[in-house]
């Protein structure tokens, strides 16, 4: 896991600007936030060599798609040893439902966020993929009514009294 890394008032607004829209052209983004069309590109690129941007893709609309229906299942593992997690990992993250996979704490070991195109779809995913996995010992599933995305997510604030590092006080 990276260290969380600086971030002074340029980049957030450079961060905020392009999870709005990712593919507006640097002068666009440069205008948004007052600052020169070399600067924003150094600062994005900066961005992406620290590993805040990790990259840029397209939202989908799950309906349009062809996935309206989505389910929260969890998973119990067993037994619960590391390549038996990272196995089963590796696993379900390649499946074509998944959306999202969470390796958790507590009384399941996993929580996936499916999307199918009906509660068919659902049931087929739990009874046809988990259930017929060896190291499965329990699921759980909890059908989704609906699901609010944020559209941006802003960086955490600066730690009070942390002196900024050299590289973020450009």
């Amino acid at each position: 896991m990276l260290a969380s890394v600086e971030l002074d008032a340029l980049d957030r607004a450079l961060l905020r600007e392009l999870q709005n829209d990712a593919r507006q052209t640097n002068r666009d983004l440069a205008a948004k936030t007052g600052v020169s069309p070399s600067t924003s590109l150094e600062r994005v690129r900066l961005l992406r060599e620290r590993g805040v941007i990790t990259g840029y893709h397209a939202a989908l609309d799950l309906d349009a798609a062809g996935r309206p229906v989505q389910a929260l299942i969890s998973v119990r593992i067993r037994p619960p040893a590391r390549p038996v997690i990272e196995g089963f990992r590796e696993w379900a993250a390649r499946l074509p439902e998944v959306i999202g996979l969470f390796v958790t704490s507590g009384g399941h070991d996993f929580l996936i966020h499916v999307a199918v195109p009906d509660v068919d779809g659902v049931y087929a995913f739990v009874i046809d993929r988990l259930t017929e996995r060896r190291e499965v010992a329990d699921v759980q599933t909890t059908m989704v009514y609906e699901h609010v995305r944020p559209r941006r997510i802003e960086p955490a604030p600066a730690a009070p009294g942390r002196p900024r590092s050299p590289r973020t006080a450009r």
